[in-house]
């Protein structure tokens, strides 16, 4: 470095409309043809400017960081390109600090892993109950535990009916009577009773026979299975209809589960689910969902969901819980990670990198929320990258900076943070202004706009006798003002004391016990500031009472 201009620094804004065609302007004459203007006495040059990415700022003409056009002259007396005091800019270092990280926005299938908790029961299509169906005693069970294996047609029990015993003696003397007695369809009547009394085909024919009648009925398994409940006891009296078992198939199982209104837009009938059973550690059986329920429960909010799984081995057990996972794949949409949408605000954001250490917010829209990624309906191209680590740091600075008030402009916020290192800087010179300086840090940081108003005058004025450095300070210190509220005035003063703690650094004051240098990495103007104290403890000027101790002092 070889004048005493001010580094660059990144400005905390984006490029807002117009700025396209007063770059096309600009350029035509081009940073030489700006040079020589000044040499011929003209307008004098502010700083330089990139048309495109209006944040990259520079005290001498280059190229952009990013685009790599030519940097624009931006004169005394212009506003320079329009930006968006919204965008929040970085210095490297500071990145780093916080860990940021981007990734890009993409089109592709989300992904979705669905877990789900549910029973195991058995199919209720093949589900029995066995009933009495005539009052009487149990005289004895056949089956008498649950669980038990039956056959089709396999006796279950035996039930002693004084109303079935007198019920065969109607018909047995109604046979005997003849077609004299009683008419056919009475006949048919009585053999009618005995069946729903519960006889079967073959006991009615040999009552028939014989016609002798029995006193007690057996009862019998309907189809092959396993008996799922047993109320029926040796020695019970039962009425008509009283429930003695209950009978399933447990060859196959239904995994039933609730899905909650959400999860239903990524289930459909056809789907593999994978289930696994505590009972059976390590091992998963897959099937697809048969079936799902179309009435939601009205208290839950969920719909029933049904998987049949083979059991043929009886590994699974009845009215067991069991965890279900469904993967799920759904048609290419353009995806961010999760941890990039921000819901800090009444709309979802994200931070898009605009490149140059600039991080700009950005309202999206979000559709399906996969297991890493989300979807994006709006806001955002495929190919921008959006910050997926430290964005919550960037809202917070953002929002601090948005409560700090308005930005001055451009002459503030553009202009650069830190003195070049190759001015000489003279302690005794510089002395009288870090004195000046921390004692308007002092006003600012106890929220004493009174007193910060009585130090600027001294302060400016210790800038004209600052030696070597005086020319560096002057347009920062031209810009310092004292009102019309105390945030307009931190804002003004950021850049100032930053410049002057970094003159004051390289002057070794801090080191010979002057003053104090404190710097804090996330100020509404630079997202690094630093001033100037005599006291040990920190005291940020900055932000006053809402972040008094936010900073570290500077060794």
């Amino acid at each position: 470095m070889k004048s005493a201009a001010l580094a660059p620094l990144v400005l905390t804004a984006v490029l807002a409309g117009g700025a396209g065609y007063f770059a096309a302007t600009q350029l035509q004459s081009g940073p030489a043809a700006a040079a020589a203007a000044v040499a011929s006495g003209e307008r004098k040059i502010k700083f330089y400017q990139s048309p495109m990415h209006p944040w990259i700022t520079s005290d001498r003409p280059g190229k952009c960081t990013i685009c790599g056009m030519d940097l624009v002259p931006v004169y005394e007396g212009d506003a320079g390109f329009s930006t968006d005091g919204s965008v929040v800019t970085l210095a490297p270092a500071s990145a780093a600090v916080i860990g940021v990280q981007t990734a890009e926005a993409r089109a592709s299938s989300l992904q979705r892993t669905l877990r789900v908790t549910g029973v195991l029961d058995d199919d209720e299509t093949k589900h029995r109950v066995v009933v009495a169906r005539a009052p009487g005693r149990i005289e004895q069970l056949h089956v008498n535990q649950v669980g038990a294996e039956v056959a089709a047609g396999e006796a279950l029990a035996t039930i002693y009916s004084p109303e079935i015993l007198s019920a065969q003696r109607t018909y047995i003397e109604r046979i005997k009577a003849g077609p004299s007695g009683f008419t056919a369809s009475e006949q048919a009547a009585a053999r009618e009773r005995l069946l729903i009394l519960g006889l079967t085909e073959e006991v009615v024919k040999r009552v028939e026979t014989t016609r002798i009648p029995q006193d007690s009925v057996t009862l019998f398994a309907p189809f092959a299975g396993t008996i799922v409940e047993r109320k029926a006891y040796p020695g019970q009296y039962v009425e008509r209809d009283t429930p003695l078992f209950e009978l399933g198939d447990l060859s196959t199982l239904w995994f039933i589960f609730d899905a909650y209104e959400a999860d239903l837009a990524w289930l459909r009938v056809g789907q593999v689910v994978e289930v696994s059973t505590p009972s059976r550690p390590g091992e998963t059986f897959t099937a697809p969902i048969t079936f799902i329920d179309p009435n939601l429960n009205e208290t839950t909010r969920t719909a029933r969901v049904r998987v049949v799984l083979d059991n043929t081995s009886r590994q699974l057990l009845h009215r067991q819980t069991a965890t279900g996972r469904v993967l799920i794949t759904s048609p290419e949409a353009l995806l961010i990670p999760r941890s990039a949408v921000l819901h800090t605000r009444h709309e979802p954001i994200v931070y898009v990198d605009k490149g140059g250490g600039a991080y700009e917010p950005r309202t999206v829209r979000t559709g399906r929320a996969g297991d890493s990624d989300i979807e994006i309906i709006s806001g955002l191209r495929a190919g921008e990258r959006v910050v997926t680590q430290g964005a919550l740091l960037l809202d917070g600075q953002a929002q601090l900076a948005h409560a700090a008030g308005p930005s001055p402009g451009p002459e503030v916020s553009g202009q650069t943070s830190e003195v070049s290192t190759a001015i000489a800087v003279d302690a005794a010179a510089i002395t009288p202004l870090a004195l000046a300086l921390a004692a308007a840090s002092a006003a600012l940081a106890a929220d004493d706009l009174a007193g910060y108003q009585k130090v600027l005058p001294t302060m400016s004025a210790a800038v004209h006798q600052s030696g070597s450095i005086h020319l560096a300070l002057m347009p920062l210190a031209e810009k310092l003002v004292p009102g019309p509220d105390i945030k307009t005035a931190r804002r003004a003063f950021e850049p100032f004391a930053t410049a002057v703690a970094d003159a004051a650094k390289a002057a070794g004051l801090h080191t010979s016990g002057v003053v104090r240098i404190f710097q804090c990495p996330m100020t509404p103007v630079l997202g690094t500031g630093r001033w100037l104290q005599t006291t040990a403890a920190l005291r940020n000027p900055f932000f006053g009472s809402a972040m008094l101790t936010c900073g570290d002092e500077v060794r």
